[in-house]
């Protein structure tokens, strides 16, 4: 079966069972969210093991392009970035949850890339869906910059949602359809020692009140 007939699948039966996306019937108490925390690999991986999460899309958004391919945002010249979509219950997770999740998974202070992967489409961002979102994502910034959690300011770009384009069927669920080549990858780009370095041992909830 073609990747793209598969991806299609999984989110229709999502949709079957949770009513999760915009194009199922919005009886289900669900909400959206995006992040661009480096590799959409990495981000899908890590958000996806959070309960509550019901459905993670790798794909690209903040650019100028419509329909972009990987190749046209690897480029540079989209000026996309790597983002996930989250689609999650917000009975069972918190979107502060999400954002807490979200500082853990990458390095918020790299202006410019993430870990091995240089360049603007692979930055630091979050797009918020509305202005709760704002609020939260702008006040959990504040909070790591007054405690200092890194060596340098939170370079994390805080913007509106705008169109978001799935990347193509093998950027989905990358992790799982080839987890040799990801866990190397993810060792390799340092991604875990610089979490393990900033974050073990702390749980604290980064929030201005």
């Amino acid at each position: 079966m073609p990747q793209l007939i598969k991806t299609h699948l999984k989110r229709l039966v999502v949709c079957l069972f949770i009513i999760a996306t915009p194009l199922c019937a919005q009886a289900a108490n669900v909400a959206t969210a995006y992040f661009a925390g480096g590799c959409f690999w990495c981000t899908e991986a890590d958000f996806e093991k959070i309960p509550g999460v019901a459905m993670v899309v790798s794909g690209f958004m903040g650019g100028t392009k419509k329909n972009p391919t990987y190749e046209a945002v690897a480029y540079g010249s989209t000026r996309h970035r790597e983002t996930v979509k989250v689609v999650y219950d917000p009975d069972q997770v918190s979107y502060q949850t999400l954002l807490s999740a979200f500082w853990r998974m990458h390095d918020p202070s790299d202006a410019g890339g993430s870990f091995v992967d240089r360049g603007r489409h692979y930055g630091s961002a979050i797009y918020v869906a509305d202005a709760e979102q704002r609020r939260l994502a702008e006040g959990a910034v504040k909070a790591l910059t007054a405690a200092k959690k890194f060596d340098k300011p939170i370079a994390t770009q805080i913007a509106d949602a705008t169109a978001f384009y799935p990347a193509e069927g093998y950027h989905q669920d990358y992790y799982k359809k080839n987890p040799l080549k990801y866990k190397y990858y993810r060792y390799r780009s340092g991604r875990d020692q610089f979490i393990e370095k900033y974050w073990a041992g702390d749980d604290t909830v980064y929030q201005t009140q």
